[in-house]
């Protein structure tokens, strides 16, 4: 499917087609295409297949969240920052931008009004965390198009559906209700691809055997996280070319002296921190993008300095990336102690 723009009515038209390629092996089909045809193509970036969507996204994204940006949410000094950093995104070949509730949703379109079709956009509107949602098909299907029509979106490239950390809260029928919901977006082309988030790692494995309608999956890997030697959750995510759009790379911020805050005095070492961080992630082959919370313009360039470094730490780099990445683990703070689950994936 080209990369220019889409409307929905031609995504339905080439959903038949989509299918028969998929019929014939859509990780055959992701592993050979073209990442100069990805969105604000940059060579400076690199770009990664999303599983067997057939999107290519950048291996470093942008997270929805803003945490710690200094304005007021929806003030005009927000609004620009937003505004200032999508277009510094784009510029540097960043492609994918994910955002999991309405309020991220509506501040990101609005941040890329004139170069929408520049950008991928991870959507949820209403997250399913709320059984009154995720139990309601139609309340799910109601979400998607009070989404696209508050938004001025005509269609979504990824609709990610967020489900509990642990999915155990979440009851099978309420599964089984976003699982219908994300195949009908799909169906109606106002999706162009579907998922879920969550941190429930076996579930994930079992999940993506038995749903198709989960191409995508966003869940954590952070700065020090390893794959299992045997029982991995990445086995599933090969086998069935599941996309896999990393979150949590900096730990919400524990990587660093200053906890993520912009223009700190520590900026200098927070930055080669990020680097490092995000070298480090960036060797995770199943991984399609990694996707920290990125609130300057010099964050933004910084982030996108990191794909242009070695990936292999030299000597002295190792040493103090293990001290890095032990002091992250140590400095979790109460609500985040549930990523040391996340230690080995």
């Amino acid at each position: 499917m080209s990369d220019q723009r889409v409307s929905r009515r031609n995504f339905v038209q080439t959903t038949a087609a989509v299918a028969a390629g998929a019929a014939l092996g859509m990780k055959t089909l992701a592993a050979a295409a073209d990442p100069r045809k990805a969105r604000s193509y940059n060579e400076n970036m690199e770009y990664r297949p999303l599983g067997r969507t057939g999107l290519m996204i950048s291996a470093i994204s942008i997270g929805g969240h803003w945490k710690r940006i200094p304005y007021q949410g929806g003030s005009a000094e927000f609004k620009k920052n937003r505004r200032d950093v999508m277009n510094a995104c784009l510029d540097h070949g960043i492609n994918y931008v994910d955002a999991c509730s309405a309020g991220e949703v509506a501040a990101y379109a609005e941040a890329v009004q004139g170069r929408r079709e520049e950008m991928y956009m991870g959507f949820d509107w209403t997250m399913a965390r709320n059984p009154a949602i995720a139990g309601s098909l139609e309340a799910l299907k109601k979400g998607m198009d009070d989404g696209l029509k508050k938004t001025g979106l005509e269609y979504v490239d990824v609709w990610r559906l967020t489900l509990h950390e642990q999915t155990t809260l979440n009851s099978v029928q309420e599964i089984e209700t976003v699982v219908a919901a994300l195949e009908w977006g799909k169906k109606t082309g106002k999706a162009r691809a579907t998922g879920i988030s969550t941190h429930h790692r076996p579930w994930i494995a079992e999940a993506v055997a038995k749903y198709p309608q989960i191409e995508v999956v966003v869940t954590p890997y952070s700065a020090g996280s390893k794959e299992k030697p045997v029982g991995s959750m990445f086995d599933a995510l090969r086998k069935y070319n599941v996309g896999m759009i990393a979150i949590k790379p900096f730990a919400s911020g524990s990587l660093f002296a200053s906890r993520g805050t912009p223009d700190s005095p520590t900026k200098e070492d927070d930055d080669q921190r990020a680097r490092m961080a995000l070298r480090y992630v960036l060797c995770c082959d199943v991984m399609s993008a990694t996707i920290p919370g990125l609130i300057t313009v010099d964050q933004v360039k910084n982030a996108a300095a990191a794909v242009k470094e070695r990936r292999k730490f030299e000597a002295a780099e190792v040493e103090r990336y293990q001290k890095l990445a032990a002091n992250m683990w140590r400095s979790l703070p109460a609500n985040y102690q549930w990523l040391h689950d996340w230690r080995w994936v």
